[in-house]
């Protein structure tokens, strides 16, 4: 097969293609050998007309359709591979000739990554962000601590207030029928933490144990289950009982319990030394971010729309799924954020330009600099992903290969490559404490965070670790 790349003009390339006669031949009698397999030709059995027999009753039009299947798919794969180009959307195919005991030959005209025109991208100079971990922190992190080692207390005949956990029996309608989804025995609720039913969570207040209440209103437009956004629904809530959390004292056994350390003076410094290693992460995570930011905004080039809308696609999708699991209405998210629909759009394609510009980037880097990803290192990170989900890493490979997602991986594995080495080769400065930088969320991250590396260094006498409030009747 001989593929001539024409021309790249505007991110369109231009590719003449011919395969040989001799494999238009074998997938002229491959195409043969499928279609007699499918058809029935009076005088002779399923499978053995001979083939003049088939082209006769059939047409030849019939095989060169099915030959053309055959060998375009792969034409064009090898095409693409010998002239080096990257497609980005699915190519034109025009047919020049397909005929028997000549050369297939057809032209490809597709959209390609658009050339990338690189600034200055080593010793691009950044600040990392300083790390300091105060009292303040480290109590906060306790404070966590001590709420995940909270108990449940059973309070009796109490009304349910903000702030109890009510556990409740929960049966719910939609359209008539019995939503298994949204209904069961035992529901915990932790009230005015807005984690319910939104909407729901206010109608517990008042109530008593064994106390039950109707209550018709419609599902959130942004909702977990997609086939029931915007719903009406019917609740019969029923609560069985109403808990208080009861917190342990932060003092030296609440240190035994929850660590190895005897005193809780021993145990603050080890969670000091953990949120300092968490901060020095975050802040190389912080100043890479800032180095690639830099030279993405060095470099020129023309996003095509194809990726555009792609890319949109994917940032709308993250975003009603991410509403979706923090069970923020669409219109409560508008006021929230002051904007309307126009505005959130505006701000969905400029994140999109950033995301397709910096892989834009990070890929034209990985080119210059010849950065590329061994297979020991694909197999590293497929290990790695089996292990963070417990997951067999031939089966994760043999699903990831199934489902054509392997490239995928590779390409994410190059792009991080790509912005160490930029971090490697940036100036390195000092001047701010990293919590101005990082904000909310991100201190919330690290919380998170060194709340896992607690866990891991806790020894609880009974041999389990508490997840979740225990329960005292």
């Amino acid at each position: 097969m001989r593929a001539t790349l024409e021309s790249i003009e505007e991110n369109q390339a231009s590719i003449h293609v011919e395969v040989e006669k001799e494999k238009v031949a074998e997938a002229l009698n491959q195409a043969y050998r499928k279609v007699v397999k499918r058809v029935i030709i009076p005088g002779f059995r399923k499978g053995k007309a001979p083939r003049p027999i088939l082209e006769a009753q059939l047409g030849k039009e019939v095989l060169y359709e099915e030959a053309l299947e055959i060998l375009l798919a792969d034409a064009y794969q090898e095409a693409v591979q010998e002239t080096a180009i990257e497609p980005i959307d699915k190519p034109e195919i025009d047919i020049v000739q397909m005929e028997e005991g000549k050369p297939f030959i057809f032209d490809v005209k597709v959209e390609v990554l658009p050339e990338v025109e690189l600034g200055e991208y080593k010793g691009v100079s950044a600040v990392i962000p300083e790390v300091k971990v105060g009292d303040d922190e480290v109590e906060a992190q306790l404070k966590l601590l001590q709420q995940r080692h909270a108990r449940l207390v059973d309070v009796g005949d109490k009304e349910v207030d903000d702030g109890d956990v009510a556990v409740v029996e929960l049966e719910t309608k939609v359209d008539g029928d019995i939503e298994p989804r949204l209904s069961g025995p035992d529901q915990i609720v932790e009230v005015g933490a807005a984690k319910f039913i939104p909407g729901l969570e206010a109608h517990l207040l008042g109530m008593k144990p064994a106390e039950e209440k109707n209550v018709t209103m419609n599902l959130p437009s942004v909702f977990q289950y997609e086939d029931l956004q915007g719903k009406e629904a019917e609740f019969k809530v029923k609560v069985i009982a109403v808990k208080e959390k009861e917190y342990p004292e932060l003092d030296d056994d609440f240190a035994k319990d929850v660590s190895e350390y005897a005193t809780m003076d021993e145990f603050k410094e080890f969670m000091r030394k953990k949120m300092e290693e968490i901060g020095h992460i975050n802040a190389r995570r912080i100043f890479k971010e800032r180095v690639v930011s830099k030279v993405v905004d060095e470099t020129e080039v023309e996003i095509p729309e194809v990726l555009l809308n792609q890319q949109l696609e994917l940032e709308t999708n993250r975003f009603v799924q991410s509403l979706a699991m923090q069970r923020i209405p669409y219109d409560d998210y508008l006021k929230m954020s002051n904007q309307d629909s126009d505005g959130l759009r505006q701000d969905l394609e400029e994140r999109a330009r950033i995301s397709i510009k910096t892989r834009l980037v990070l890929n034209a880097v990985s080119k210059a600099e010849g950065i590329k990803v061994t297979p020991e290192e694909l197999k590293q990170k497929i290990d790695d992903l089996a292990a963070q989900y417990n997951l067999e890493t031939d089966k994760l490979q043999a699903d990831l290969e199934a489902k054509n997602q392997l490239s995928f991986l590779e390409e994410e594995l190059l792009f991080e490559k790509a912005e160490d080495f930029l971090a490697e080769n940036a100036v390195v400065l000092t001047e701010e404490p990293a919590q101005e930088e990082t904000g909310e969320q991100e201190e919330t991250q690290g919380e998170t965070s060194v709340e896992e590396e607690v866990k891991k260094e806790a020894q609880q006498e009974d041999g389990q670790e508490e997840s979740q409030p225990s329960e005292e009747d």
